[in-house]
């Protein structure tokens, strides 16, 4: 039966339930010790003899006895006649206890002279020196390693019990199809069971993909019982929340019972605890976003009490670039990116949408707002749990500004020096913005000025008393896209796709508008907004609008019709000390300034490289 339907508990509270109502006792499996590789050892493994198992030696040399030699000196050399010749790992007589390295000796007509004593054991490794009879390998609850494979081998150990969770994956959905299928307008490719499946092997755990059931209750109770027969945890995607073919929490009533419906937690709010047949059975999100963060903040505590590993991210405290505001009473979740700027941290936060999947892609962080609070204000230190190595964050480069297409292309350049961009597009404007708080190291800009030159007269002006260096990416043809060729004058009469406030696009837009003396009222769709000219172009070919403006590299690459309206100056700015002590903004800026760079510039069309890697420098006088 139901025992409750979308009654909202707090997250601490709905694991408090989720713990106390199973015993969380794992099976055990015997493994060959090869294929153990992230397996958790179920209980201590010994050692089953001496390693090594008799007196081996450690150099190529002479086995001779101790006592012989005592009194060698390079002025008194002794001549040793009772020796053995050995290599390294030979064994040993009982009747010598020291090796001479050959090296050390000189060879004679009647055995070999040595210029130094030798002491008892001297370059011998004894029984058990590397481990004894009995002595433990791996404790109980131990992660395996391939240097413990290769350990537990060399010990003679063939087979090792480790912890055995069986989990099964069951994604649901009539719109949902499987990965290799080219999807038709309204389906959706299955992504949240291979993300999950992922996530749960790494904690050693063994996982069940069940294939796509579609929204059809017979079909999902099959399914569900099938898996409950056989795993030990059953955890179903989508169906969560209350549509018309929301058959979840129904289904698992009907096999047994539903003691959580909800979560006070954002994104994720619609989960399922229930119990069937004595074993837990969890019901997820649909959304990608929302399912992450149930396999973050539910299931891993969850595999956490069956023994299995989990990694506990480290957490760090950053400054917030930009606002955080969340409603009391919800434990909400925020993605973020950080990066090091000088010795701080800075998190910028990422879409909280949880159908954005990329944000999953750019986070190497994320934020909790706990229920109590009402968000943060920019600017206050919040605590980040790292989702990346650290070594991997502090290489991160904060790129916030404008967007071209080139800054995806110089990113993935700058990965194989080691340097990880991290670019959010909020325009030239906000950009200028994030780079006077001090919230990013680069920040893309197009802005034209009244006197016919970029950047520089905006930089002044909102950065005064600042030294400020700009180096040039290029100088890029914007103009209009379409997929009829259509040109500026036709932004009267068709449906325009605009780009958002604060962009140099749209202030170039704006001044085109009033030099015409074009009322920005008449243009349909003036007020629809997008983040790239990527977007701009997507929105044109997918025919959500006839019109838009957008770089030419950007209407290349989705073989749109372009008709060019001018020539504007790209570039990147930073402070002064970022440039000159900042070794990643010193990559940025080689790479640049490289022949490599200007040839891929050339490849992907659009843009002029005669002032590519030009630097420019602002200085308070």
């Amino acid at each position: 039966m139901t025992e409750r339907y979308l009654q909202l508990k707090s997250l601490s509270e709905g694991l408090r339930l989720l713990h106390t109502r199973f015993p969380y006792e794992a099976g055990i499996e015997e493994v060959p010790v090869q294929d153990s590789i992230g397996r958790v050892t179920a209980h201590a493994v010994h050692a089953p003899l001496s390693f090594p198992a008799g007196h081996l030696s450690a150099m190529d040399g002479l086995a001779v006895k101790a006592e012989d030699t005592h009194g060698a000196t390079d002025q008194s050399p002794v001549l040793i006649t009772d020796y053995i010749r050995v290599n390294t790992g030979n064994l040993i007589p009982s009747e010598y206890d020291a090796v001479i390295m050959i090296e050390d000796t000189e060879e004679a007509d009647d055995g070999f002279l040595i210029r130094m004593s030798a002491y008892p054991w001297q370059h011998i490794r004894p029984v058990g020196e590397d481990i004894a009879l009995g002595e433990m390998v791996l404790p109980s609850g131990h992660t395996i390693r391939s240097g413990d494979i290769g350990a537990m081998a060399a010990y003679g150990i063939t087979r090792v019990d480790v912890l055995s969770l069986r989990v099964a994956l069951i994604p649901t959905g009539s719109e949902i199809v499987p990965l290799g299928t080219s999807p038709k307008p309204g389906q959706v490719i299955e992504s949240n069971m291979l993300m999950a499946a992922a996530e749960i092997r790494e904690s050693g755990a063994m996982v069940t993909l069940f294939p796509v059931v579609p929204d059809e209750p017979d079909i999902i109770r099959k399914a569900i019982t099938e898996a409950v027969a056989s795993h030990d945890l059953v955890l179903i995607s989508a169906g969560s929340s209350k549509g018309t073919k929301d058959y979840t929490s129904r289904i698992i009533s009907e096999l047994g019972t539903v003691f959580v419906h909800g979560l006070a937690i954002k994104p994720g709010k619609p989960v399922i605890f229930g119990e069937i047949s004595g074993k837990p059975v969890i019901g997820m999100p649909g959304y990608p976003v929302a399912c992450h963060t149930i396999l973050r903040e539910i299931i891993r505590p969850l595999l956490s009490w069956y023994g299995l590993h989990i990694e506990e991210p480290q957490i760090i405290e950053a400054r917030l670039a930009g606002p955080l505001y969340s409603d009391i009473g919800i434990d909400e979740f925020v993605l973020v990116t950080i990066g090091k700027i000088k010795d701080s941290w800075v998190a910028l936060p990422l879409s909280r949408g949880s159908g954005i999947q990329m944000s999953l892609v750019r986070s190497n962080g994320y934020i909790t707002i706990p229920a109590s609070s009402e968000g943060f204000e920019p600017g206050s230190l919040v605590s980040v749990r790292v989702t990346t190595p650290i070594a991997e964050a502090e290489r991160t480069i904060l790129i916030t500004g404008s967007h071209d297409p080139v800054i995806d292309h110089l990113s993935d350049h700058l990965r194989s020096s080691g340097i990880f961009p991290a670019s959010v597009h909020v325009g030239s404007m906000g950009g200028l913005m994030a780079l006077k708080r001090g919230d990013c190291h680069l920040a893309p800009m197009h802005l034209l000025s009244e006197d016919g030159d970029y950047n520089r007269a905006f930089l002044k002006r909102y950065m005064p008393g600042e030294e400020l260096v700009l180096i040039c990416v290029a100088e890029r043809e914007q103009g209009i896209v379409s997929r009829d060729g259509l040109d500026f004058d036709a932004i009267s009469t068709h449906r325009f796709v605009n780009r958002q406030k604060g962009s140099g696009t749209r202030m170039l837009l704006d001044y085109m508008l009033k030099e015409r003396g074009i009322s920005s009222d008449s243009v349909q769709g003036y007020n629809r907004e997008v983040t790239t000219h990527l977007a701009v172009c997507l929105a044109v070919m997918s025919g959500d609008g006839d019109l838009g403006m957008a770089v030419h590299s950007a209407a290349k690459a989705y073989n749109l019709p372009f008709i060019p309206i001018g020539t504007e100056r790209y570039e990147l700015a930073m402070r002064k000390e970022t440039f000159e002590s900042d070794s990643r903004v010193q990559s940025v800026v080689s790479l640049i300034q490289s022949d490599e760079f200007k040839s891929l510039l050339s490849r992907l069309g659009g843009y002029r490289t005669n002032e590519t890697g030009v630097i420019r420098r602002i200085s308070p006088a």
